[in-house]
């Protein structure tokens, strides 16, 4: 599957770069130039209450800010999944990445969007690749590509995403669901 907006990079088991061991990156764009996602399964230590009270109540569980990668900590992305039937067109600082999923600027008030949204997750930092990086870190089997669902954006159920993404793609990526995380104690 080729990379795109909506899709998933999900690392594979014997991926042991620290920022991306066992992630899922939800891909927010990707060009010639580079490209940019999201690690929707680290939850962060700081609360979304923090650092942008008015967002608070619209935040998906855990209500804590992301860590979206190792790319510049102090800015703040967030990525919503709409609700069912809502159009983002004409809708003020919100962007489509992947219907019905968008990239929302945190800087109005979210009074506006409320009714919109079913959830949305913000992310300090982000993960990026230059020109060519991410295809060569793909060939060479560090990323396996799979579509991505609007509930992925959204779940409160992070420590498992990688798990979960992985065995509802089917035989055989659905068995590397299975790798121990530590195979020295297996």
């Amino acid at each position: 599957m080729p990379v795109a907006p909506g899709t998933l990079l999900v690392a594979s088991p014997g991926l042991s770069d620290p920022n991306f061991r066992r992630t899922v990156v939800y891909m927010v764009e990707h060009r010639d130039s580079g490209s940019l996602g999201v690690v929707l399964n680290r939850p962060g230590d700081v609360s979304v209450r923090d650092v942008l009270p008015a967002w608070e109540n619209l935040a998906s569980a855990p209500r804590s800010e992301c860590v979206g990668g190792p790319v510049d900590a102090r800015t703040a992305l967030c990525l919503a999944a709409m609700r069912t039937g809502v159009s983002t067109l004409g809708m003020p600082g919100v962007v489509t990445v992947h219907s019905p999923v968008a990239l929302v600027d945190l800087d109005p008030a979210p009074a506006a969007l409320e009714s919109a949204l079913r959830g949305l997750l913000v992310f300090a930092g982000y993960s990026g690749w230059d020109s060519g990086q991410l295809d060569g870190e793909i060939e060479r089997g560090d990323w396996l590509v799979v579509p991505g669902l609007p509930d992925d954006v959204i779940t409160d159920r992070h420590a498992d995403l990688w798990g979960r993404v992985l065995r509802r793609q089917g035989t055989p990526l659905a068995l590397l669901a299975t790798f121990p995380a530590e195979v020295g104690l297996n």
